[in-house]
Formats: structure tokens, sequence, C-alpha cells
């Protein structure tokens, strides 16, 4: 199966070809009637701390995953190898939370194709990505608003919040000409990919009234993704690293507080070192920290 290229000091908990009798296929004698399934799993995660202890408490019960394979693949129902794959790899990352990354393979050994072959099988892989947010508020009650949006972050079963920086007041950025800022930074741990995270981010923002009438104007709630895992991307709607952060202090002022070693990717500087050399040029004196 795929080997896993990262360079954190993971460890491989693999499950070969369990058998599971199911009813997933296109065709209704295949949902009718059922077949046997082979799934293979290969489970990263940081195992040191089990084996120095020699403790199961500490790992993942490999016994325990193979039941929730077999009760997840026989309680659905998918037309798709595909659709089983992707939501396995899901429903086996929310479950086990020491995972970083599995690997699903699912055969079907019987498929109704009429060609003489060992299986046809599809292979899934999804990982736990790091996701770092700039959340901001100038409109009610600001802190209110930020804190009900964390909350909000960590409720989503696949985005659960990790880190919180603590809140800054910060002079308005681009457009002067209104109240003052609070800004936080948050690290969250998600399945979402970066548009799907930006489509759930935003339906946050709607939620408390967030309004776009200007560019840079008042908002009840401003949440931004300035980074996701060393991801390069942009298009009409989302720019990853978030543009223009290296010159923003609330941004930087908050990250500095969860992640300051955090390298961005296209300038080489740590967060801490972009801080810096902002703080150098425009000083910090003009914000009040809470």
């Amino acid at each position: 199966m795929e080997q896993m290229k990262n360079e954190k000091d993971y460890s491989l908990i693999r499950i070969k070809d369990l058998k599971v009798f199911a009813h997933h296929g296109v065709f209704p004698e295949e949902t009718e009637k059922g077949q046997n399934f082979f799934v293979s799993v290969d489970a990263y995660q940081n195992i040191t701390d089990a084996a120095t202890l020699d403790e199961l408490i500490l790992t993942t019960d490999y016994s325990d995953m193979c039941r929730h394979i077999e009760k997840f693949l026989t309680e659905n129902t998918y037309k798709l190898i595909e659709t089983a794959a992707e939501e396995l790899c899901k429903s086996l990352l929310l479950t086990y939370s020491l995972v970083e990354s599995v690997v699903v393979e699912i055969k079907k050994p019987e498929a109704p194709i009429g060609y003489p072959l060992e299986y046809v099988s599809v292979v899934r892989r999804m990982s736990r990505h790091k996701a770092i947010l700039s959340l901001g508020s100038n409109i009610g009650d600001r802190e209110k608003h930020l804190k009900d949006a964390i909350a909000e972050l960590d409720k989503e079963a696949a985005t659960n919040v990790i880190k919180v920086s603590s809140m800054h007041e910060t002079m308005p950025y681009g457009y002067k000409e209104q109240d003052k800022f609070i800004n936080c930074a948050v690290e969250v741990s998600t399945l979402l990919a970066p548009k799907d995270l930006l489509v759930f981010t935003q339906g946050i923002e709607l939620d408390h009234g967030r309004e776009r009438k200007e560019h840079w104007g008042p908002r009840t709630l401003d949440i931004d993704i300035v980074f996701y895992d060393d991801l390069v991307y942009g298009d009409g709607t989302l720019q990853i690293p978030h543009i223009d952060m290296q010159n923003r202090y609330f941004v930087l002022k908050p990250l500095s507080e969860i992640e300051p070693g955090y390298r961005h990717p296209l300038l080489n500087r740590t967060v801490m070192q972009l801080l810096l050399e902002l703080e150098e040029k425009i000083g910090d004196s003009a914000n009040t920290d809470l």
C-alpha cells in the first residue's frame, strides 16, 4: 500500500485483507444478495509512548478497528466502492483520534464485470490537516462573536480546535474610519479540504450577520484561513497563505502566541520573524492587548 511521505516520526498499524460480507454495488443483485469485500487499512500514528510504556490505552486497538470497519461496511450501503472507501476513511479518522493519516483499500473480488480477474479495488488516502485561522470583529459584542465562532469551529466533527490565542485589540487595517477590532488566532485540525473549510467558515460568518458591503469595512465576524499545512494555493476566491499577512499586525501578533515557529512557505520566514520585522517598520504602540 501507499507509503506515507511525512517528515514526522509516524509508525504504521496495518490491517490486511479483512473479509467483510456487505451489500455495496450498482446492480440490484449486489445490494440484495451481497458479496465479499476485502479491506486493508494503513493507519499512521506516533506509537512511541505506547511502545515505551507497553500500554494499549496509548495506541489504537486494531481489534477494535476491525470491528469498526466491519460494522461500518455492513450498516451502510453504497453504489460505488469509491464512496465506501471515502466514507470509511472519514469514519476512521473521526473515531480514532491518535491516527493522523489512513490509507484504505477496498477489494471487490466478485465484481460482476464479465472478465476473469483476481479483484478490482479502490485505494483512498486521507489525512488530518493543520489550518491556522485569523478571527476578527469590530461590531457588537466583539469578544462574544469570537468566542462563539471558536465554539462553532470545534463543534464540527471534521474540525477540532487545538490552540487559541488571547484576544488582542487592534487598529483597523486599510479603511481607518471604523471602530477598533478584537482579533485572535486559532489552530485547528481538520479533515476538510481548503475550499470546504472556506465554505464552512463563511457559513459561521453569515450566522453572525456578516455583510460584505465594502472592502476592509466593519464586520461582526471575519474568519480568514492564514495557513493550511504548507500549502501554496490561489484562485479567485481563496489564497493560501493569506495574502499580505506579513504586513498585518492583527494577524501576526495573535498567531505568534500559538505558532511562533510556523514558517511561511513562500517568504521562508517564521511567524515570529515576520512579526519582529513588522514591528521594526511600524511599531506596535497603536495596538492594545486585552
